[in-house]
């Protein structure tokens, strides 16, 4: 017996807006559904256009407040460019907060600081890669 397809991630957070808002603006993420959960937690699901899976942002402030561990866990999306993905940040008065640090063959990775404190990894691929990991 095995697991199917990898369906969702969950982070759970302190400003459910501030933190759709920063995915949706600065990620460029769509938002699939919203609801509240049986037990009263508000979730909101948003996918990468060019993946299947999602990731659900949860507020359930009856949990305490969050309060995430510095290097604990991070996302990783593809961007076609780091430069010009640093270009995109700076309209929005962001910046990377680590990188891009990049290799002769073209590829490269930078992150950047969501809300809350969750960590974004930005990676380009080497020219001609394919899709997989890093």
């Amino acid at each position: 017996m095995r697991v199917g397809k990898l369906l969702h991630t969950r982070y759970r957070v302190n400003d459910l807006e501030k933190t759709v808002r920063f995915y949706k603006d600065i990620l460029g993420l769509e938002e699939v559904r919203r609801h509240k959960s049986p037990r009263g937690s508000e979730l909101v699901f948003l996918k990468a256009p060019g993946s299947e899976e999602q990731i659900e942002i949860c507020y359930y402030p009856s949990s305490g407040p969050v309060q995430v561990q510095p290097d604990l866990t991070h996302l990783a999306f593809e961007v076609e460019s780091l430069e010009a993905f640093a270009e995109h940040l700076a309209r929005h008065g962001l910046k990377y907060s680590d990188g891009p640090t990049l290799k002769p063959d073209g590829g490269g990775f930078a992150f950047i600081d969501a809300p809350e404190g969750y960590e974004i990894e930005l990676i380009q691929r080497p020219k001609g890669a394919g899709g997989g990991g890093y």
